[in-house]
């Protein structure tokens, strides 16, 4: 991250959502990071998922799944402390982990939720219907999507545009960070035919209008092809460090974002994603 300015303009509160893995202690040391240099506070969640037919058949499973859930949010609780990041704790049993996720973030009025891309199967799939796609498709705030061995970085930040209120939020909160990190900003659009290139040029330029007027160097690309290939493939070769996405397209559509661009793209970067809700 550029020195010590907090690249998110209100962050109070973050929460990181964790289950032990490589992926999630990936995320841990980048929330206590931001923590630190928002000066914000750090909630760090754990859910063990379970059902009454589960508990009431195997307890002792339930028992030491929770045990160790606790320990390593005390170890968590430790590395913040030590950053001087105050870190509040929570162990949950829950049947739908997505929720309770989605409900603490609600309830201790969260700016942003940070995971990692995938949990202890650590599958190197597309994560439909996982934790992730459901608390990015329903949670009101921003989600910071890492994966393995990604940095929370703002050097080089490629925002994805469609032309929709979800893209223009996005394009938003990417213009702010650029700006206070003196970021290079590269706005990309990407037309799945011929006919589709006239509005990618369209949006791309709107945006590129208002990164200038704020003094921001940006680069434009719109190119034809898969959106999701197209994004992480620009990501890679501009070495992009973070890149920024609406939660949706243009359909909008208020339900899991199965197969979804945004969903490819963090199933696929190498990068940060920062998912940003309208």
């Amino acid at each position: 991250m550029n020195g010590k300015i907090c690249p998110i303009g209100e962050l109070e509160t973050l929460l990181v959502a964790t289950d032990g893995s490589e992926f999630s202690k990936n995320a841990v040391r980048e929330a206590v990071n931001l923590a630190k240099i928002c000066l914000g506070k750090l909630i760090a969640i754990s859910i063990v998922q379970t059902n009454l037919e589960f508990e009431a058949g195997a307890p002792q499973v339930i028992e030491k799944a929770e045990e160790e859930a606790i320990k390593h949010l005390e170890s968590i609780k430790s590395q913040a402390t030590k950053e001087g990041v105050d870190c509040e704790t929570i162990v949950s049993l829950s049947e739908d982990p997505y929720q309770e996720v989605i409900d603490h973030a609600s309830l201790n009025k969260v700016q942003m939720i940070i995971m990692g891309t995938h949990g202890r199967k650590g599958i190197k799939r597309l994560i439909m219907g996982s934790v992730v796609a459901k608390v990015i498709s329903h949670t009101p705030c921003n989600v910071l999507v890492l994966p393995l061995n990604a940095k929370f970085e703002c050097k080089n930040i490629l925002v994805a545009t469609d032309g929709s209120k979800y893209s223009a939020a996005a394009a938003d909160e990417a213009i702010g960070i650029a700006k206070r990190c003196e970021s290079k900003l590269f706005v990309i659009s990407v037309a799945a035919s011929d006919v589709g290139m006239t509005s990618a040029h369209d949006n791309v330029k709107k945006i590129v209008a208002i990164a200038e007027k704020e003094g921001i160097k940006n680069d434009p690309i719109i190119t034809r092809g898969e959106p999701d290939e197209a994004i992480a493939e620009a990501a890679k070769q501009r070495k992009a460090d973070l890149i920024v996405m609406g939660s949706h397209g243009k359909t909008g559509l208020n339900k899991l974002l199965m197969g979804s661009v945004t969903e490819r793209v963090i199933s696929h970067s190498e990068s940060a994603v920062l998912v940003v809700k309208a």
